[in-house]
């Protein structure tokens, strides 16, 4: 069975061009314009490895990456015409696993692809998860959690965050790595707000939040979603 390829790229002509030659040699490709389109098409297709352009319309290809990691740990290359050590530095660290400076020679993305594969089994990409009998569900593609059938309203940073707790449900993640997992490692310094917003979150999913039944604090260690 042929490898997946998903790229994400607002030129038709890079998508008509690449993917048209990534086929010839033996991948099976999905295209997106856009980045909601692509993150669509990621949930249906399940790729093995996305191709993403940073410079996009609406949502740049780093928030992208984000969503895309908040589903899965599947390999994403980085193909963009954003040159510049500090922008390749910014996109690994916040979970890219290469970048590729616009112009590319063809034979060496096809070999970094295979590199890339070799290396990564593929994680399948959830739309939902749901706990404790269907009462929490969370839904990483319309980006939309119900507690015992009540939306509950987040904003972005608090849904990047009860995200990073939810899929690694029952593992405790120090606070450090849940900043910098939510909101990127420029927030690296934030971690004095870490309690805030997990007050915040804790006010909102919890049925009584002074005893909490999801968010779980490990003292002196950092906060672990529970697995019910």
């Amino acid at each position: 069975m042929a490898d997946k390829i998903l790229i994400i790229d607002d030129d038709p002509a890079i998508l008509k061009v690449l993917g048209m030659i990534l086929e010839q040699r033996g991948f099976e490709v999905h295209k997106a314009l856009r980045a909601e389109e692509g993150l669509r098409v990621a949930y249906r297709t399940q790729p093995d490895l996305v191709v993403l352009d940073i410079m996009l319309p609406e949502m740049d290809g780093y928030e992208v990456l984000r969503r895309l990691r908040e589903l899965s740990d599947v390999p994403i290359i980085f193909l963009t015409a954003v040159d510049g050590p500090k922008q390749s530095a910014k996109g690994l660290n916040m979970g890219a696993d290469d970048y590729i400076a616009k112009p590319y020679d063809v034979d060496e993305l096809e070999a970094r692809i295979r590199a890339r594969l070799r290396r990564t089994t593929k994680d399948a990409i959830a739309e939902e998860l749901v706990f404790d009998g269907g009462a929490f569900r969370i839904n990483f593609i319309s980006r939309e959690v119900r507690v015992r059938g009540e939306i509950v309203h987040l904003t972005p940073k608090e849904f990047n965050l009860l995200g990073v707790l939810v899929r690694n449900a029952g593992r405790v993640i120090t606070r450090t790595d849940l900043v910098t997992e939510a909101w990127g490692p420029e927030y690296g310094d934030a971690i004095d707000s870490l309690k805030l917003y997990i007050h915040y979150l804790r006010q909102k999913i919890e049925q009584n939040p002074q005893r909490p039944k999801y968010i779980l604090t490990s003292r002196g260690v950092g906060y672990r979603f529970a697995n019910l």
